[in-house]
């Protein structure tokens, strides 16, 4: 059975800047159910009601910084904002950036995956630290850990049009190049049922143009068609 060497978790604490009162809440963030599954008896928990609870807070954390800090933008431009921010691909970007792979507690065929499965894991376990902090530490820490670590990328954001809404986009060029609607098909979904990952495709007629991923069929939508604007050169 693996040990947990929970000294590694305090200098992670220390790193944070943040002194947690209950350092099982710090691992039980970073410890993904395929871990437990090789460790029984390791007394520990798998993170998933913490991403759970940690995904709501980062929603409503960064919906109130866009809310105050555009006043003018209408619901449509935040909620393109808000989406590209609090993304997969954003999520695990943060995480890598901070060092936390280092820290995942993972089965041994999990920890030899390198590929999107790891980054989804990661942009999970942002979700799940965001949850820890704000049961151990309340609203104003955890808000000060996205505003440190999320919010400064909204700039980079907006520079990089990350934020464009992909499938209008794909969908007005497709009708003005083609005369074609653009058609999304479900692929592949695969995952447990509180962790799905979907694939779908974009078509037009019946011709493959991309494929996307996602962690609900709207986000994989948005993937498809970002890819397929740069297939087609309508980026």
């Amino acid at each position: 059975m693996a040990t947990i060497d929970i000294n590694k978790f305090k200098k992670l604490s220390e790193q944070l800047d943040i002194e947690f009162k209950d350092m099982k809440i710090l691992v039980k963030a970073f410890t993904h159910r395929s871990f437990l599954n090789e460790n029984r008896n390791s007394g520990l928990e798998h993170n998933e009601r913490l991403e759970f609870l940690g995904d709501a807070v980062l929603e409503l954390v960064v919906t109130d910084f866009l809310y105050k800090k555009y006043p003018k933008k209408p619901e449509g431009d935040m909620t393109a904002l808000r989406s590209a921010l609090v993304n997969a691909v954003t999520l695990s970007k943060v995480a890598e950036d901070m060092g936390l792979n280092e820290f995942l507690l993972l089965s041994k065929g999990e920890a030899k995956d390198e590929g999107r499965a790891r980054q989804y894991i990661l942009a999970n376990v942002i979700e799940a630290l965001i949850g820890a902090i704000y049961l151990d530490q309340g609203y104003e820490v955890a808000q000060k850990f996205i505003d440190k670590n999320v919010h400064v990328l909204i700039d980079s954001v907006i520079e990089n049009k990350k934020f464009i809404d992909s499938k209008s986009l794909f969908q007005e060029m497709s009708q003005e190049h083609m005369g074609v609607t653009p058609r999304y098909d479900l692929i592949k979904e695969a995952g447990p049922d509180h962790n799905k990952i979907f694939t779908v495709g974009v078509f037009l007629g019946d011709i493959h143009i991309a494929s996307g991923e996602g962690k609900s069929k709207q986000e994989a939508e948005t993937q498809a068609a970002f890819k397929g604007l740069a297939v087609k050169k309508w980026g």
